[in-house]
Order: structure tokens, then sequence, then C-alpha cells
């Protein structure tokens, strides 16, 4: 906003002091000189209320083009509301700022004699290469919308094989890995596999300390089961990684030359995070072990929101578990063979080991002793009962007593554990209980009151979205679903859903409130329609570059295109207003009899205010380019904002500069079709009167 009140500031006092303005005060009773014979400070005031509504609104359109954000709920809720938050209180401000701060500071600041802008060289090129076009564009206006047009039924071509994912991968600097097991495993395995894999991964020299966990604690809020392994991997400094060879243009070159090219473009490269997973996923393959590959702060939240840990789950859902295991290992079975899929895993409901004593209560009772009695030896004896604490200074430990391994290493060991009588005798456990092992379901998850039972999918090479599409389809054709069950889809994937059924509602409504600032703005539906026509064609560039830097469609993406549509509007709202004051100066002067008049308008407005609309999209693009280029944590993320803005200012810019006038010139020439024809007729007629 800045930008365009102190250039136009700069255009009326460099006319002004033209026209034989002088910045000294006159005396006493004299009139001032200049245009208009008006002051300095009027000159500011006039040039500020030219442009200063147009402005305002622009900044306006801008903090309500972020009210989507606003609707985000849950992860992207908390990662881009603060954003919303700060930049639609400095929009706001700004746009308050521009009508009353900035005309003051323009009078106190800007002082002395203001140069031509044609001495500029900058200014003097663009101009040059614009002219031609405007040109062009004026003379052609129909075959430059259909240009337009073409170009926007192009992009199609990239948007089908963007992918879609819910949010960028964040690199975190610490990986996670979560492998699951079969639900049968015992203690002893279990630990074993843990110290395998911790010492697999150690050997990697990126690797600083590894921290493995199998198990639970005894609290519910740790409800892991002891099939699934949670190893936090801390790396070192991404320096120290082992680096790969990048093969260049000048690879092949003599030296000293490649030497030279190789400083700008190095030939090695540390190795990625996602090399590195891979590399890791190789060295550890154990049967049985289903691996797992994520970031530990994203896994939390994606455990406590969904449940799963991987970027893809599957629910499956209904009243039976026996029924639950067969369709999920069917369903694994399918999916496995998808492309994409990196693993799968089905939980087995129902694999779980159980060591059942089934209690004689008669044969109990005959040597006196009750069901509590049998049930308290069998919990000392094998599972362990606290019979007192000890004090260690300020540390309390508990003291728990039950039999060596060796005696309870078999149900024949089981059932010689001697139980005492009330009469004194020792009987063995076997005498009054039976011992026998089962299946059972080492775990029961409900959601929405019924039983389910989960698919974790990792991917690798694909995105969630399309990996989703094709993974649906090709399971409803192999898994047939008996009466009563059902497939959710979750993880990531449920997320996208969420994000873009509320996105479907807010979105379509903050375009309505942009199409009615700028009606409110304009006073007529034309020059609203001209601007919200042009929002698409930001589009283009921003979609194109998403597809050249490989980048799926996200939230943050999202967020980046909502951001673009109050600049773009804001650059056609300057556009716009530059146009239609060139038209009102010529109209005023009586310069608009014909088609010529104004074409030359619009030319004016066009070339001659050139400078402000490129400076304004420069400083924003000026802005962007630190975030483009970082590298470090939380960059994939701002990226993907700014690359529609980026992708989307440079093309709003190229289309508006040509469309918007081609657009005007029909406009206009529609509205004025019936003066001018008023005109020739008035004309005809008064040639003919003399000779009547």
């Amino acid at each position: 906003a800045a930008v365009v009140l102190v250039e136009n500031v700069h255009k009326h006092l460099e006319a002004w002091h033209a026209a034989g303005g002088s910045d000294d005060p006159p005396a006493p009773g004299e009139k001032p000189e200049g245009v208009g014979g008006l002051t300095r400070a009027e000159v500011i005031i006039e040039a500020s209320k030219e442009v200063g509504p147009a402005l305002f609104y622009s900044l306006l359109i801008i903090t309500v083009s972020f009210l989507p954000v606003f609707a985000l709920t849950g992860q992207s809720g908390s990662l881009f509301k603060p954003l919303a938050y700060t930049k639609t209180f400095a929009i706001a401000a700004s746009s308050i700022l521009s009508v009353t701060v900035i005309p003051v500071l323009m009078y106190y600041l800007i002082r002395g004699r203001i140069p031509n802008a044609d001495r500029n060289w900058i200014n003097r090129a663009t101009q040059w290469a614009y002219r031609p076009m405007i040109r062009v564009v004026l003379r052609f206006p129909w075959l430059m919308i259909a240009i337009a047009l073409g170009i926007l039924a192009l992009t199609v071509v990239p948007v089908e094989k963007l992918g879609t994912e819910f949010m960028p991968p964040l690199y975190e600097g610490d990986l996670l890995y979560m492998p699951t097991t079969l639900p049968g495993i015992s203690i002893t395995k279990a630990r074993e596999l843990l110290q395998q894999t911790d010492k697999i991964i150690k050997t990697f020299p990126e690797v600083k300390r590894v921290f493995g966990k199998i198990g639970r604690a005894e609290t519910a809020t740790d409800p892991a089961p002891l099939s699934m392994v949670e190893t936090v991997i801390q790396l070192q400094p991404e320096e120290t990684w082992r680096t790969k060879s990048v093969d260049r243009f000048f690879s092949s070159w003599p030296e000293p030359l490649r030497g030279w090219l190789a400083k700008v473009w190095p030939l090695e490269r540390p190795i990625t995070p996602d090399e590195l997973i891979s590399k890791l996923n190789l060295a550890i393959q154990f049967p049985g072990v289903t691996n797992a590959w994520t970031m530990p702060i994203k896994t939390r939240i994606d455990m406590l929101s969904t449940g799963i840990k991987t970027p893809v789950g599957i629910k499956v859902m209904g009243p039976d578990l026996e029924t639950l295991s067969k369709i999920g290992e069917r369903v694994e079975a399918v999916v496995r063979n998808i492309p994409g899929t990196l693993s799968v895993y089905s939980e087995r409901v129902t694999g779980g080991n159980f060591l059942d004593f089934d209690i004689d209560r008669e044969a109990a009772a005959r040597y006196g002793l009750t069901v509590g009695d049998v049930q308290d030896v069998i919990q000392s004896a094998i599972g362990g009962m606290n019979v007192t604490e000890t004090v260690e200074g300020l540390e309390r430990y508990p003291v728990n007593l039950r039999y060596s391994r060796e005696l309870r290493s078999s149900a024949a060991d089981l059932e010689r554990i001697l139980i005492p009588t009330p009469p004194g005798a020792q009987i063995p456990l076997g005498q009054v209980a039976r011992i026998h092992f089962r299946k059972g379901p080492p775990a029961i998850k409900s959601e929405n009151s019924r039983r389910s039972a989960w698919i974790y999918v990792d991917l690798t090479g694909i995105d969630v979205g399309t990996y989703v599409k094709n993974a649906q389809k090709i399971v409803a054709e192999q898994v047939k679903l008996p009466a009563g069950y059902s497939l959710m889809w979750s993880g990531q994937y449920e997320y996208i859903q969420q994000a873009r059924a509320r996105l479907s509602i807010v979105v379509p409504i903050a375009l309505a409130l942009i199409f009615l600032l700028l009606y409110v703005h304009f006073g007529n539906l034309s020059d609203t329609l001209i601007v919200m026509a042009t929002l698409p064609f930001a589009l283009v560039g921003g979609v194109w570059l998403l597809y050249w830097l490989g980048y799926n469609l996200s939230v943050a993406v999202i967020v980046g295109f909502i951001a673009l549509a109050g600049l773009a509007a804001e650059t056609g709202v300057v556009m716009l207003v530059y146009l239609d004051i060139a038209y009102a100066e010529h109209r005023a002067r009586g310069e608009m009899k014909g088609l010529a008049d104004l074409k030359s308008a619009i030319t004016e407005g066009a070339v001659g205010r050139l400078r402000p609309k490129l400076m304004t999209v420069s400083v924003a693009l000026i802005g962007l380019i630190p975030i483009m280029i970082g590298t470090k944590t939380g960059s994939a993320v701002m990226k993907r904002i700014a690359a529609p803005m980026v992708g989307g200012l440079i093309s709003s810019t190229i289309l508006t500069l040509l469309i918007i006038p081609s657009v005007y010139l029909l406009v206009k020439r529609f509205q004025l079709r019936g003066a001018w024809r008023a005109a020739a007729k008035a004309g005809e007629a008064n040639t003919a009167a003399p000779h009547g």
C-alpha cells in the first residue's frame, strides 16, 4: 500500500513541479502556483484520495481471504491459526495506517523536486517492453482472452498429476522406529528383538543415540501392547552424514573449470533423511516384524487423534472379533501388493496367547480350600506379589515375591506348584485346577460402539490421496465384506477429508465476501466482475510451480492459495483504478469520441502506471525468496505455503497486465457504443444542415 501511495504522490508532485509549483509557501494574499493553484499539501491530499480507498479495500480483501484458515481444526488449525492471526492483525492495521498515518508521513518526508520517472532506466525498459504488448492486446482483445482461457484450461494437466496429502513431511531432526510383531511374542523374545534392532541401528554413522522401549508402563496413559516397539533414534548433525555423488552437467569437464563450478553446484551432497530411512529399513528385516518409520512428535499427535501411527490406516468394524481378524488378514494380503506399499500389518485381534486355570471347586472344597485361596497361590507363585517395601534413602522400591523361572517354565511345572491346605498338608495345583492354553483377543478396541480391527499401512514413493484412491478401488473389488461389517480409511486420509469438508464450505463464503467488498468499493458490477474473473488466472502459476517442484496438494498449499487470492485481487484492483483514472481524465478533456481515444486512455493507464504495479509484486516476491531457499526444520511446510504465492504472483501479474486491459476495452466499448453512435449521427446532421 505504501508503495502505491508514495508512487502516486511522486507522479502528482512531478506534474505539479512541471506546471510551476513550488515547495516554498506563497506570500500572503497570493495564489499558489502549479496545477489548479494547489499547494503542496493539497497535491499530496488529492493524490492520497485518488488511490487511498482502493488500497484500503484491497487490504481488507487480503484480510478477509484468510478467514478459511480460521475454520481449520485439529493439527492444521493449531499450526496455521497463529499465522492467520498474525497476518490478519498486520494487514488490518496496515489498511488503517494506509489512509491515516502514511499520508501524513508523506507530507513531512517527501521533500524537494521529484525527478522525472522517465529518467529511470528500469522504468524506461519495462515500459518499452510492455507498450508493444498492450498495443497487440488492445488490437486483438478477444484473441487475448481466448489465449488466457486456453492457458487456464491447460492447467488441468498438472492439476490431475498433483498428489494429495494432509501435511508435508515435517522433518523433526530425529526418527521414530515403530515396528509391530505378532501378538504371541514372549517377553524374553521381545527383549531380544529390541536389543538386536538397537544394535543394528547404532551401527549407522548418522545415528547418535538409540533408545528402545517395548511393552507399557503401569499406567492407563500408555496402552502399548508387547507387540509394539518404540525406538527413538537421535541423529548426528546433517553436516556429518555420509555423502552421495551428484551427476552435474559439468561432471566430465576438465579441471580447473569443473572445480570452479563445483564450488557453486557441489558434486556431492549429504544423504537425505528418506534415503537414510531406506537404508535402515533394508538393514532391519526380521520374520514376523513389520517395520514403520516416522517422526516422534508427529506420531504422538496422530495416535492421540486417530490412533493410527502410519500415514494410512484401515479400520475394520463389526460385531465378531474372529470375523474382524479374518477380514483384516484378507485386506492385508490385498494391500501388500498395491504399488506404493512399504509395509502393512493387520492387528491379530484374536491372536493373543492366554494361560487359563480352570479351578475345580468340588476338588478344592474336599481339601478345605476356596477359589480365592487357589487364586492367591497362582498370583503369588506365577504372577508375583508385593510383600513389602524397601527404603533406600529418599527412594522406595516394592519387593516382589514369586517362583523362580525354572519352577514355572511349563504347564507341567505349574501343575506341581504346592498349595497349603488348612490341615497343613501341601497339595499340587494340578489336583484342584486344570491348566490349558487358548487363543484370545490381546485387546478389544471399539469405536462408535462397534468393535474394530486396525490395519497399519506405511507408504513409499507415493502420496496419501493417490494411494488411498487406488487402494479403495482394489480392496472393494477383491474383498467382499459380510453383512454388518464396514471399512473406514483413517490416518492422514481422515485429516484430508475433514479439512476438505470444512474448506468446501468456508472458501465460497470468503469469495462471496471478497465479491461484496469489491462491489462496495467500485459501486458497479462490471468492474467487480473484471477483478473476480482474474482470480482463477492466479492459480495458473501456482499450480505449475507446484508441479515443477514435485509438491503435493496439502493444507499448507491451500493456505498459500488462500493468501494468493488476496494478493491477486489487490493487483487487479490497483490496475483497474489506474485505468479508471486515465479514462476519467480523457473523458473530462473531451477526448473520448471514439475507439482510438479509448485505446489511448487504456494505454496511458496501463503503461504510464506500470511502475507501482511491478514494485508491489516485486516487494512481495522478494519477501518470499528467503522462504523458498530455506533448508532447516520447518522449511518444508513454509515452502508449500510460499510456492503457490510465488508462482501465482508471477502468472497473475502477467495475465492481469494483459487480460484486464482487454476486458476493460470490451466493457467500455460496449458501454460507450450508444454515445458514439449518437455523436456520429449528430455530427452528420450538423454537416448536412447548411446544405439543406
